[in-house]
């Protein structure tokens, strides 16, 4: 990092900071207080009337140091080492002269803290700038940003931000009052800053006045002390205690709040310290910070191929998937020929795409020039011919290999000989549907998740012949349209859907057992999961569990292996042939769905699977979940269909939901320690089945004491 100082006539300081690295993220501590301690010695230059800081970049600054936060293992060492860090940061805060932060970009986390140590913010109108704190999604809390934050708008207008990570954008930030003002122009901004400067020269920080409250009151007014009461209520509602970071601020906030500005930044970094050294912190770092920025860096991508170019889509199908694939990639600013069986169904799919920007403009994610911008881009059709042109088509056709093998053939006849054809399926094997296409080295699958304009992972399956530069295209589509790509080999459920099951599976599988169902649930949120595995195969559709099922065993018979039943597929054909109940679509399953009420429970799972007077207790239950899941991706990571430790996790935490305070499924191994790891899955193998039994990969790893 560098900075660059020029004084001009008017003797206003401007330090420019030029960071070159590979990530926005390795900025090191010597860096840091090296620029502080510099501004510190300007203060004895007695011809000086103030500071700007401002960057050269595209970005302002985001330094949340995340390397050096994973690496803290002794609390101590870490609060010492913040508050070193912090003392720089207030030195700055209390030197004598004006100073102003002239943000030409994005200012997250470390970013945002020293803009806030500055007196005053001018920020440019730079519509894909982000401004907050996004470190309670590291698991960490921002450190400087709890103190300094309330002090500055109030405690209640605070917590979005601290608590959830809430980012705004240029004109938001200036309403919310994380930013002063706003300007159009790069040299308005600075004349702003200078303006400034000259109107308020004897400035000090609002905390550092004798006379200075919060604003609408501290912890101790009983409006504030209830509000946190009441968050605090629903924050352990939704993490259920597995998320110690969000609490750790409200903490942080109630305490800090009645005491003067020096102590409560010392209260701030004894809890950042403690969260840092936390195993859930390092968990969620390594796998939404690290591993997550090496399959967008492409990791998983073929080396040595260009990027590729995407121009225009064909999504075959309006329904489920293809408006929602058909909406993302409008959406990213590439045309898309959404084509059906019929125009009125094609239409029918464009009016979901209208209803889902409807609810983003009310939402004012989206402005109605950017409405009319997406749906411009979709050409509805019934007839193939117009996919002519198309760089990539998709296929998004029911689940069903009969029906994607014609349209492959129906659709293939329009489409350039240099373009890619895509198979959305979840289950069925790429290779056998290449043998429908006339270049299956040009065929490949691209397994979106419902809802698609809310799931950002998207799996990518290898077929046998599948070429490197159609690799290549497909993942490069996939950062185009910004979801997550993971790269895996072609395989009977590939990887997402081969390990999600395991925990429906398991659920069922304790039904069967005689669990009770409300303790089973429990168990899953308690787990970490959205909701519990009879919600989840409620939302799924139980014909449509059965239905992939018989897809699965269809391959598997194929390829001449075995096919394992359990207790599951007796539920399974237990709801749909004796009480035809297949789920929330059709109004009951595993849940009653009320009209015009909360789903809840149905009476009768006691009647049919009668309760067993050994009953589980919760933790037992959530080992089955993690242990089940975690071993089947240890099969699929042993027979290759996954090669990258980062797609495992990554895909696990935004396909299905695993816990991201567990770092995914192999860090939720590492985690637990391999040799641990193998001792506890063979007693679950003892107790409840082979699918439990540790994979030779495990035995080897202990043997070389190495991890994932």
């Amino acid at each position: 990092m560098k900075f660059k100082y020029t004084k001009d006539k008017k003797n206003i300081v401007t330090i420019t900071m030029s960071i070159k690295r590979k990530t926005e993220n390795d900025l090191t501590e010597i860096n840091f207080i090296s620029m502080i301690s510099a501004i510190k010695k300007l203060e004895h230059d007695n011809n000086l009337n103030g500071i700007i800081i401002t960057s050269s970049e595209e970005i302002f600054f985001t330094d949340s140091n995340l390397e050096m936060i994973y690496n803290q293992e002794d609390p101590e060492f870490c609060f010492n080492l913040l508050e070193k860090r912090k003392s720089a940061l207030r030195s700055l805060e209390l030197i004598n002269l004006p100073t102003v932060a002239a943000i030409n970009g994005t200012a997250l986390g470390g970013g945002m803290e020293l803009a806030l140590c500055c007196n005053h913010r001018v920020v440019l109108d730079n519509s894909k700038a982000k401004f907050g704190f996004p470190e309670v999604d590291f698991g960490i809390l921002p450190s400087g940003g709890v103190t300094r934050l309330p002090r500055m708008i109030g405690i209640e207008a605070s917590l979005p931000f601290l608590v959830y990570g809430k980012q705004v954008n240029a004109s938001d930030a200036v309403k919310n009052g994380l930013i002063d003002e706003i300007a159009l122009t790069p040299s308005e901004m600075m004349k702003k800053a200078r303006e400034w400067i000259f109107e308020n020269k004897n400035i000090h920080q609002p905390w550092d006045q004798k006379d200075f409250k919060f604003p609408k009151g501290n912890s101790k007014s009983l409006k504030v002390s209830t509000l946190l009461e009441n968050s605090s209520k629903i924050l352990r509602k939704k993490t259920r205690g597995n998320y110690p970071a969000p609490e750790s601020i409200l903490s942080v906030i109630a305490k800090g709040s009645v005491v003067d500005f020096d102590a409560a930044s010392r209260i701030e970094s004894r809890f950042f310290a403690n969260l840092a050294t936390n195993k859930t912190s390092k968990n969620m770092i390594q796998a939404l910070w690290f591993q997550l920025n090496k399959i967008n860096s492409g990791i998983s991508r073929p080396n040595k191929i260009n990027p590729t170019r995407i121009s225009k889509v064909g999504v075959l199908g309006s329904g489920l998937m293809g408006h929602g694939i058909a909406y993302a990639t409008a959406l990213a600013g590439i045309q898309v020929v959404m084509a059906d069986t019929t125009q009125e169904n094609a239409d029918m799919g464009l009016n979901r795409i209208k209803a889902i920007l409807m609810s983003e403009k009310k939402k004012k994610l989206v402005t109605e020039a950017k409405t009319k911008e997406i749906l411009n881009r979709i050409t509805t059709t019934n007839n193939y011919g117009k996919l002519e042109g198309c760089d990539l088509v998709i296929e998004a056709v029911f689940e069903d290999r009969n029906l994607k093998g014609k349209v492959i053939i129906q659709a293939e006849k329009y489409i350039d000989k240099q373009g890619v054809f895509a198979s959305n399926t979840s289950t069925i094997p790429i290779t056998f549907l290449a043998k429908k296409s006339y270049s299956p080295d040009k065929f490949i699958g691209i397994h979106f998740f419902s809802p698609v304009h809310k799931m950002k992972l998207v799996e990518i399956i290898k077929g046998e012949k599948t070429s490197p530069n159609t690799l290549a295209k497909a993942f490069d589509y996939i950062l185009k349209i910004k979801k997550i790509p993971i790269v895996v080999n072609d395989s009977p459920g590939f990887y997402t859907t081969r390990v999600f099951e395991r925990y429906t599976n398991e659920g069922l599988a304790m039904i069967y057992e005689g669990q009770n169902a409300e303790s089973i649930e429990a168990a899953g949120r308690q787990a970490g999961f959205p909701v519990g595995p009879l919600a989840i195969i409620d939302e799924i559709n139980i014909n449509l569990a059965a239905h992939i099922r018989k897809q699965k065993w269809q391959s598997l018979e194929e390829k001449g292996k075995k096919i394992t039943k359990g207790p599951w597929d007796f539920v399974i054909n237990f709801m749909i042939k004796k009480v035809k109940r297949t789920g929330r679509a059709e109004g009951n399953g595993f849940y009653e769905y009320p009209k015009n009420g909360i789903k809840y429970l149905w009476a009768d799972i006691k009647k049919y699977f009668p309760l067993s007077e050994k009953q589980l207790s919760q933790k037992e239950m959530i080992d089955r979940f993690y242990f089940s899941q975690a071993i089947e991706t240890i099969r699929c990571y042993e027979e290759g269909v996954i090669n990258s430790v980062a797609d495992a996790n990554i895909g696990s935490i935004f396909g299905w939901g695993f816990a991201s305070f567990k770092g995914g499924t192999l860090q939720f191994v590492n985690d637990y320690g391999i040799p641990e790891f193998m001792d506890r899955s063979q007693k679950l193998a003892d107790q409840y089945g082979n699918r439990f039994t540790p994979p030779q990969l495990l035995h080897e790893m202990v043997m070389s004491e190495k991890t994932f």
